[in-house]
Order: C-alpha cells, then structure tokens, then sequence
C-alpha cells in the first residue's frame, strides 16, 4: 500500500529542485491546520509591544512580498514567550515568540527568521512531513487523488493530526537545512542583508551553550548551519 501510495502522491517543487511526496492537498491541510492556530490564539499569551509588532509586520509584508505567494493573507503574530523560537503554520500563519528578541538584534536578522519560516511554506513542507507519516501509518489510502473532503477525513482519522499541523510535528534536518537556503533567497529579494541569518545562528549558539549533540535533534546543530550558510551566502555572491 506505502509503495503505490509513493508513485502516485509525487510531484515536483520548483522551489526545492526536486520531487516531493505529497498525499495531502494544500486546502485540506490548511484547513485542518486553522484548528491549531485558532487554539494557540486563544490559549497563549499574545504581546502588545507596539514597538516589536510593528517590527514583525513590516519585515513580514516584505519578505511576504518576495516570496511569491501574493502580500495578502499573512497573519504575524506576536506571542508573549521567553523561548527564543518562530514557527508557521499552514495558511501563512506566523508566531514569533518575544524571546527571539534575545537572539535577533536588528530587521536583518528578524528578516531572516521570517525568511526560514516562509521557505518551510514554499517548500510545501509541512505537507510533505504529514504525508510520510500518514504514509508511514497506511492512513490515506484511497484518499489519494480524491477530494479536498475526503482527504480532510483522513487527516482527521490521523489522531488528531490534522488539528496540529505545524505545532507538533519537527521539520526534518533536511527540510531545515531547505529552508535555511531558500530563506537566505528570499532576504536578499526583499532587500535586507543575507549575512545576516549566519548572526542569528551565532547569536542562538552564544545563548544556547548547553544545547544537545546534533544527533540527539531533529535540527542540523548551530555550527553546522553556520558552515552551511557561510558556503551557500559565499556560492550565490550576498553579503
């Protein structure tokens, strides 16, 4: 069942350069990902500094606008949180925790944050993630193909998966390491200093001394993605 499930859920991902498993439609997966969002809204704690939102809405609007899925329809939130963290959801949905302010010192590098979040959509790889696990457990099945609705009730049938998407399940190392790069793309297209998602990482390294080895994380560890966007920003030619 996984095996026909792989030759009939591929597609190509021009942003990726390669081809990716996909059971799960974009409409679908949205949908069941605005469950999670609305219960984080209502159950966190959401900052008013005028100061920090108005931050995150301008780099938001611009990376937003370099990426070429349309300026309208992001939604950046600010969450009043001490973990230095950001993440997305489908349907555009951004959090970005007041803790990353201790790691992201100006817009360059706060573009940069917003310009990985975004890479996971265009990578489509929240969609990819739910797939292989759903795949994995053999929930699809003949939802592949078929309707918006009924692969929405497979999502469903997942555990409750569908409601939280995005929120629980880790990005892999590789999907990490796409985004970085793609996000890197994206700052320079807007217009902020590429370089400056390399500080990040040495700002989270400096604040996260004690971190685990990398083979015990979903995550490359923070040297190995300084490396990695030190050769990358060099290779394209950004400062």
């Amino acid at each position: 069942m996984v095996a026909g499930l792989s030759l009939s859920g591929c597609e190509t991902n021009q942003t990726l350069g390669r081809s990716q498993f996909l059971l799960v439609d974009d409409a679908a997966l949205e949908q069941s990902a605005a469950a999670a969002w609305q219960e984080q809204l209502k159950t966190a704690k959401i900052s008013k500094d005028p100061v920090l939102n108005k931050r995150i809405q301008t780099v938001g609007a611009r990376i937003a606008a370099a990426s070429g899925l349309g300026a309208s329809g992001w939604e950046y939130v600010l969450f009043q949180d001490d973990q230095p963290n950001a993440f997305v959801i489908p349907g555009k949905k951004v959090g970005i925790n007041t803790g990353l302010f201790k790691v992201v010192k100006n817009d360059d590098q706060l573009a940069a944050v917003i310009g990985h979040e975004t890479a996971h959509v265009l990578g489509k790889h929240a969609a990819e993630r739910a797939s292989q696990q759903m795949a994995a457990q053999g929930v699809l099945g003949a939802a592949v193909g078929a309707t918006s609705g009924n692969t929405q009730k497979a999502i469903s049938s997942y555990g409750g998966l569908g409601a939280q998407l995005g929120l629980l399940l880790p990005y892999s190392r590789k999907h990490e390491s796409e985004a970085d790069r793609i996000g890197v793309d994206l700052v320079a297209k807007a217009g902020y200093r590429p370089s400056a998602a390399i500080e990040v990482w040495q700002n989270m390294m400096a604040l996260n001394s004690g971190a685990p080895p990398e083979l015990l994380s979903t995550h490359p560890s923070d040297k190995t993605r300084i490396k990695d966007l030190q050769d990358y920003i060099a290779a394209k030619g950004y400062k």
